[in-house]
């Protein structure tokens, strides 16, 4: 399956139980403000409940959120990614636990339409 806008992305992350995403999500918007592929890649890493492994999930936000999040949500290591996938990681397992409002998805659909929208114009340029 290959997600093409962000509402089928939307969609899906409804359809999760996305607690524990905005969670992951909100963490890493703390201790990353600026990386917004990041925190996307913890707030749709959750949908591969409803797509299989992680890897389903990385495939079907490929072409619409880019590389960078594609092997974030893969949780591949090497090439300098290693801090950001680690980061991930211990956000993802913190999630678990930390009990905090972090907010409700429709929060991030900018978020998310931010991060589609630079992938995009990357993917015309290259």
């Amino acid at each position: 399956m290959e997600l093409r806008s962000v509402e089928e992305l939307m969609d899906l992350l409804y359809a999760c139980r996305h607690q524990r995403a905005l969670r992951t999500a909100a963490l890493l918007r703390r201790s990353r403000p600026a990386d917004k592929e990041l925190q996307v890649a913890g707030l749709v890493h959750g949908i591969e409940e409803l797509l299989g492994p992680a890897d389903g999930a990385a495939h079907a936000v490929r072409h619409l959120l880019g590389e960078r999040v594609y092997h974030l949500v893969r949780g591949d290591v090497g090439g300098g990614a290693d801090d950001d996938a680690l980061r991930l990681r211990q956000a993802d397992e913190e999630s678990r636990t930390a009990g905090f409002d972090a907010g409700v998805l429709e929060d991030w659909r900018t978020v998310l339409e931010l991060v589609a929208a630079r992938n995009s114009r990357l993917g015309a340029v290259d």
